[in-house]
């Protein structure tokens, strides 16, 4: 597409180019007698001075028939992390309902199945084929400037989405949730919970997500940030790759080693949630409001914020996957020839029951809570 709208730019300059040309080329008339009048309907022709602003017209126009004839739509690459989550499901929908044929997107999609070498090489294909924007939601936070320097010399501007990249700036934006946070929202909601509950004391087990994701090292640091200071003991921290298998393993080896040790679980995604429920439920933990854990979830998918509802979780902290309208603005702003913000957060909601939903507040700011009911559940889009 790309070629041919800037084949339809030169063309346009050219023919202006021209018309100047031949005015510039023409003699000025000699002294004569006065032309007649024109006809009343004769329209009087444009000032030379015009000529530019025309050209600038006749170019747009160019353009635009040049684009609709050739009916090419933008090619968008998109390295998705994988499909392990509920979370991850719904970012994938978003995007490809964003990027679709009837949105003018034409979207070359590759699930990386949370493997980094195959995420390189999904960009490295998308370089090869020549698409005129690049999607990333990388799987680790690191080892990616080689690559994104591939990319920008090849002119092919990256778009970084939900999870960050640490060690390299050569993208145009990036667009997703405050993962530290959080985790801060997390620790600071625990604490309000707490003093309001008479918990004199906080045992936590931490059940994280993929190590080296910028979503893991977020909600970790934002939680132990208020933990440390709190001075509470977390009792071990351990990786369930964000999936439910990953979880219920994790937990399950948590209810051995810490058997009547531990009284509160934080999971850094709701996958990781339902393998912990289901490890506990086995070895006889109970959990959730009023019970001996509290549980804590990140993400706020349907079928978690079901099980805060049912008096299961006691408060999730949304992760909204909803971020592919936001990349969307980002090409648009691309395309026009603009320069669009260099990060661009997407709001999140926190949820519990209403006696969980405490006053606290994250770095000074008061914060919220979204009370779960069951339209509050069935109106959750993932």
């Amino acid at each position: 597409m790309k070629k041919k709208v800037l084949s339809a730019i030169l063309s346009a300059v050219m023919v202006a180019s021209l018309v100047a040309g031949c005015g510039e080329a023409a003699a000025p008339a000699p002294a004569a007698e006065p032309a007649a009048e024109p006809a009343a309907e004769a329209e009087a022709p444009e000032p030379a001075a015009d000529v530019e602003e025309a050209a600038e017209e006749v170019a747009e126009s160019e353009v635009a028939e040049e684009a609709a004839a050739s009916g090419e739509l933008i090619t968008v690459g998109f390295a998705q992390v994988g499909h392990e989550s509920d979370w991850r499901t719904a970012s994938t929908k978003s995007a490809q309902d964003v990027f679709s044929e009837a949105n003018g997107y034409e979207l070359s999609f590759v699930d990386c199945d949370n493997d980094s070498a195959a995420q390189l090489e999904a960009v490295r294909a998308f370089i090869e084929q020549g698409v005129d924007y690049i999607i990333i939601d990388p799987i680790v936070s690191t080892g990616w400037d080689t690559v994104l320097t591939e990319c920008d010399d090849a002119g092919i501007p990256v778009i970084v989405i939900d999870r960050t990249i640490d060690d390299s700036d050569k993208y145009v934006a990036w667009v997703g949730s405050d993962f530290e946070k959080e985790g801060k929202a997390a620790g600071e909601w625990l604490k309000a919970y707490a003093e309001k509950k008479g918990i004199k004391e906080i045992n936590a087990l931490i059940i994280q997500g993929t190590t080296g994701a910028s979503a893991q090292i977020g909600r970790t640091n934002g939680f132990k940030a208020i933990a440390d200071r709190e001075g509470w003991n977390i009792l071990d921290m351990q990786t369930g790759d964000f999936t439910e298998e990953g979880g219920q393993q994790v937990m399950e080896s948590y209810c051995k080693s810490y058997e009547g040790k531990f009284n509160v679980v934080v999971c850094e995604n709701d996958n990781e949630a339902f393998g912990a429920m289901t490890a506990m439920d086995n070895a006889g933990v109970k959990y959730g409001p009023g019970n001996d854990v509290v549980l804590i979830s990140y993400d706020a998918c349907k079928a978690a914020l079901q099980n805060v509802l049912d008096g299961k979780i006691s408060a999730d902290f949304q992760c909204n996957p909803m971020g592919a309208p936001d990349v969307d603005n980002v090409i648009k702003t691309l395309a026009s020839g603009g320069k669009p913000e260099a990060s661009i957060i997407i709001p999140d909601n926190w949820y519990a029951l209403e006696d969980a939903a405490v006053d606290f507040s994250v770095d000074g700011e008061p914060q919220t809570f979204t009370v779960v009911t069951a339209d509050v559940v069935s109106s959750q889009l993932y």
